[in-house]
């Protein structure tokens, strides 16, 4: 240990560096788990639906209509901007968010979870990744 100080002493800017490159990273990986894991890719979404997640497609009526997940609800995305209790869950229930491409449905989650629904997820990639995936869709 005396030799660390000895040689931060003898070289005081690189080791200012090293302290500030810690500094940075220890920020960046707070940043990280504060913000937690938003979007899962199709495999954990199936995983996430068999233990029971809710489905919530924010696309607009017409979308839903044209073809959703087995067992999704439609609430459009403006209806959770506006009032995110919409979802009427539990908020420790976990919920899956649904779009055409993930964007949508990630702004959404973001939404449900500032609004304390801690496991509010979206489908990366949306129904997009559902379909090349051959997953199943209802009309």
């Amino acid at each position: 240990m005396g030799e660390l100080v000895a040689f931060a002493n003898s070289h005081p800017i690189l080791a200012s560096v090293v302290v500030a490159f810690l500094v940075a990273v220890l920020i960046y990986e707070g940043k990280l788990k504060s913000r937690g894991l938003v979007q899962v890719s199709t495999s954990m979404a199936v995983q996430l639906i068999n233990k029971g997640a809710t489905i919530v497609d924010v696309r607009p009526a017409e979308a839903f209509a044209g073809g959703h997940i087995v067992n999704a609800k439609n609430i459009p995305l403006a209806d959770i901007l506006s009032q995110p209790d919409a979802v009427k869950k539990k908020k420790d229930r976990v919920l899956l968010t649904v779009c055409d491409n993930g964007m949508v449905a990630k702004r959404a989650a973001d939404t449900l979870r500032r609004a304390g629904y801690e496991s509010a997820f979206s489908l990366q990639g949306g129904l997009s990744a559902w379909r090349t995936e051959n997953l199943p869709i209802v009309k």
